[in-house]
């Protein structure tokens, strides 16, 4: 009893300032969904209670109300939650942490206030009538009166909201900033002071919409939107000890390069969760669509295969479905609709498959480059369900079904796929016979060319060319009989060709032994005459080249008699592959991409919708389910589904639908008593009649410090690049090594995407953002040349440090500065250079950063750099407004 009144006077304790805002939707209902609603929702109501609505809430179970409005203290449910004895104790142990002291006091003053909720919350009879698993359905646009938020039929939507909460909107913002807005949002680097110039100038009515098709139209808009999916679909360069691969794939970029291709091609976002899928059964000879199939391969884990296949389940439910399908991995799923059998029924897609690496054109070795892609290499491997998780027990007489959840519409309509015959025996493709036997040629010319040197037609260098042409002739037939094997030649010819290959093979063997014999032979000559002084050491190494020497005439006699051989067994030129593939991953792709599935095009355009504007239509990115609230703009989310569907699922429509709205186009700030007023009403700004301010993610940050000063290199694709080499290569940063314990430090200070897991990036404010910029060499460089190139540009001008102080605010923050400003930076630069002058009173810091640009020795020079450097650190070059 004395800790129910300890925990009780703790609720009392909390400050009455938040006792004072709880509010039932923002504070109670999302507490008690993830506290309670396991054991008393919608999937499950034990002792007849249901805490998942209000009017529940009050109705009670079978013990009676569980409150009392307006009296906490009488209240069971307050009771049960601060209990002492662990029987009575809400929730159980076991099932959950205790509600904290905050959290009670927010529950003890709604009740006291007389529990009010909405009139018109949503009670759900059955799961299934959660508003995600309804499909999306074009509502009809709402009527508004102001022409300005009816040409775009978003606008219509946000209106809509606004006349509802009696907000009014801000205004829009000026042409330079949504300048910096759009190429920051659409191809990820600030315009340049010509860019920024051409879009000023342009009196054009559409002069802006032009410009949104420009930037969409930019190579660079698939690198900054393919950085955003890479986040979404968990892009990881390969990850290992050494040479040691334990994660991801080696040579994983050219899913990378896939990614940001497709965009740029506007490929349907269907069109590439097929090919992610199941790229290697769509199009199996495709080497740019086997690509795709990286979004697999990713998942590999080299010390356990059930971390590998639980990744796997789990990030394509999350990514593609917005299902947290993985929480039924040990039990059924406590909020949602999915039991745990419905967990393996998914995995038992995925169960066939794995990962090799084919071997691209002009690079035979793979530890260089190759193509990681995924294939059904087991397609009878069975699944079984594991009781409670524990992968060591489970049924082996009940191996589960392929299938998709119950609470979808719609069945997996999976069939077995017959390969072509370069995906059964990838040797077949004609870049890898072409190369090998082109390979074998050079060794024979390069050992005719030794043996021509050699006057002694006996000589060894004679036997190693007849090696040579023999392991060429070898070759041309064990090509030819596999070529045989595999592209439906008849039998009889194929076992003809099998025997020829047989022969030279066995030929081949018989020449290269000869050769070896001979090499072993003269090696116990340079024995038997070695300068060795000592004796025992002399002795040793003859006695091995005599034992190396009758090694080497047994494998010669053997390799002799084998030459009389009839039989046509050889050993072929490549690995083969099942001929078949089971089709479970296409099918799944299809049923995912299927316009009666509810979640997916949702699920996307919630994605799309967050990267402009910097939060979600719905708030949990990757959780659609019963804990995920119907949204307050549900309409337009549905609008733009069927939108995105309807319009072949291109994702660039949606971008310029987007950004050419009028909510997309809002100034972050107005006149404050607008500011307060509206803040008074919506203060997190839900209801989007502002701009949201956003933080640049960190990849924009990097590459505009490179942008601005002129020496980003935008050459595209290709190998990933040390992480070590970040401060020093002038590429974008989305090609920069991104794996575990290899990122760039600079990024991950800026809160780069985690390559385990980052549906959505966090943006934190640390001291070390600011050190990171302040003395990193990258911006120390990029600062200097920045500097020495704008006073190039007006040295010789009339007042050229104040045009110097423009032209680095126009070029760095894409803005004329204020006249405050101006006068600040002249006064910093004349106060700077007078103390780079007086160099006797100057204190070496003595700091590790090495630039490659040092600084001027000039104090007028230097002082501008430093100049340079400080604005580099301006909160507006790392945000956008």
């Amino acid at each position: 009893m004395r800790r129910v009144l300890i925990l009780l006077a703790m609720t009392l304790a909390v400050p009455s300032l938040l006792a004072a805002d709880v509010d039932y939707g923002r504070d109670i209902k999302p507490l008690l969904m993830e506290k309670c609603s396991a054991c008393h929702g919608a999937l499950k109501q034990e002792a007849g209670l249901r805490l998942d609505a209000a009017t529940l809430i009050r109705q009670g179970g079978d013990s009676g109300a569980a409150i009392v409005p307006g009296a906490a203290s009488e209240s069971l449910l307050l009771q049960r939650v601060v209990a002492e004895d662990a029987d009575e104790r809400m929730p159980p142990e076991g099932e959950g942490e205790r509600l904290t002291a905050e959290q009670l006091a927010l529950v003890r003053s709604w009740i006291d206030r007389g529990a009010v909720a909405p009139i018109d919350e949503v009670v759900l009879a059955s799961p299934n009538e959660h508003w995600a698993y309804q499909l999306p359905v074009r509502p009809s646009l709402p009527k508004i009166d102001d022409a300005d938020w009816t040409a775009n039929p978003i606008d219509a939507f946000i209106a809509e909201q606004h006349r509802l909460a009696s907000v009014t909107p801000v205004g829009v913002a000026d042409k330079q900033l949504l300048a910096r807005r759009l190429y920051l949002d659409l191809i990820g680097l600030p315009p340049t002071r010509q860019q920024l110039d051409e879009f000023l100038q342009n009196q054009s009515t559409d002069a802006y919409t032009q410009l949104v098709d420009q930037l969409l139209d930019s190579p660079q808009h698939g690198e900054r939107w393919g950085r955003h999916w890479m986040d979404v679909w968990r892009y990881s360069d390969w990850n290992g000890y050494k040479d040691q691969l334990r994660g991801s794939q080696r040579h994983i970029w050219h899913w990378r390069d896939w990614i940001i291709e497709s965009l740029n091609a506007d490929k349907g976002y269907d069109q590439m969760i097929v090919e992610m899928l199941a790229g290697d059964e769509v199009a199996p000879e495709d080497f740019d669509v086997l690509r795709a199939t990286g979004f697999l391969a990713r998942n590999y884990h080299n010390s356990n295969r059930n971390i590998w296949l639980d990744a796997t389940v789990e990030h394509t439910a999350k990514a593609f479905l917005g299902m947290t399908i993985d929480c039924a991995r040990c039990h059924d799923h406590k909020f949602d609709p999915l039991a745990q059998s419905e967990y393996y029924a998914l995995r038992a897609i995925f169960e066939p498959h794995n990962v090799r690496t084919e071997r691209v054109p002009g690079e035979s070795n793979l530890l260089k480059d190759g193509l990681p892609r995924v294939f059904d290499a087991e397609p009878d491997a069975k699944t079984f369900l594991y009781v409670r998780g524990n992968e060591k027990h489970f049924d082996k007489e009940s191996p589960m079904t392929p299938a998709i959840p119950a609470i979808f519409t719609g069945q997996l309509e999976a069939s077995p796929i017959a390969l072509p015959p370069p995906a059964v025996f990838p040797a077949l493709w004609p870049h890898v016979e072409e190369e090998e036997l082109q390979a074998a040629e050079q060794r024979v010319t390069a050992a005719r060319k030794r043996q021509q040197d050699t006057a002694d037609a006996e000589s060894i260098e004679s036997q190693k060319l007849l090696a040579a042409e023999s392991a060429l002739a070898s070759l041309r037939a064990r090509w030819a009989a596999d070529k045989a094997k595999y592209l439906e030649t008849s039998s009889e010819d194929s076992r003809g060709l099998a025997q020829v290959a047989a022969q030279a093979e066995r030929l081949a063997a018989f020449h290269a032994a000869q050769v070896e014999l001979s090499e072993k032979q003269a090696a116990i000559a340079v024995a038997e005459s070695s300068d060795e002084p000592d004796a025992t050491k002399k002795q040793a190494a003859i006695d091995k080249a005599r034992k190396d020497q009758q090694a080497a005439n047994t494998k010669l006699s053997k390799a002799k008699a084998a030459l009389d051989g009839q039989d046509a067994n050889y050993t072929a030129v490549g690995k083969a592959y099942p001929p078949t593939s089971t089709g479970r991953r296409l099918a799944l792709a299809q049923w995912i991409v299927d316009r009666q599935n509810p979640l997916t095009a949702r699920v996307a355009v919630n994605h799309i919708w967050m990267r402009h504007f910097g939060e979600p239509l719905v708030a949990n990115v990757f959780d659609f389910g019963l804990r995920s609230p119907r949204p307050t703009h549900v309409e337009l989310l549905d609008w733009l589904a069927v939108e995105l569907m309807e319009h072949d699922w291109s994702m660039k429509h949606l971008h310029r639908l987007i950004v050419t709205s009028r909510v997309y186009q809002l100034a972050s700030s107005a006149d404050p008593a607008l500011m307060a007023s509206n803040s008074s009403i919506d203060p997190d700004n839900l209801l989007l009649w502002r701009a949201n301010i956003q933080r640049l993610d960190a990849e924009v940050i990097r590459d505009s410090v490179l942008h601005v000063a002129g020496s980003l290199d935008l050459t595209r694709g290709g190998p990933d690049i040390d992480y070590a080499d970040g401060e020093t290569v002038p590429r974008r940063s989305v090609y920069i090594r991104h794996a575990y314990e290899k990122q760039m430090t600079m990024l991950v200070l800026f809160d780069a995407a985690g390559p385990n897991e980052c549906y959505r990036r966090s943006e934190s404010i640390i001291p070390q953002q600011a050190l990171s910029l302040a003395n990193s060499s990258l911006s120390l460089s990029e600062s200097r040349k920045l500097a020495r190139a704008l006073w190039e540009e007006v040295a010789d001008t009339t007042d050229g440090e104040e045009k110097f102080v423009q032209l680095a605010f126009k070029q760095m923050l894409t803005r004329d500065p204020t006249a405050p400003e101006v006068s600040t930076c002249r006064e910093f630069l004349t106060q700077q250079t007078d103390k780079l002058s007086a160099t006797e009173s100057l204190t070496d810091f003595g700091g590790k950063t090495t630039a490659a640009v040092q600084a001027s020795k000039d104090p007028a020079m230097r002082a501008r750099e430093n100049l340079i450097h400080v604005l580099m650190n301006h909160n507006d070059f790392v945000t956008v407004r």
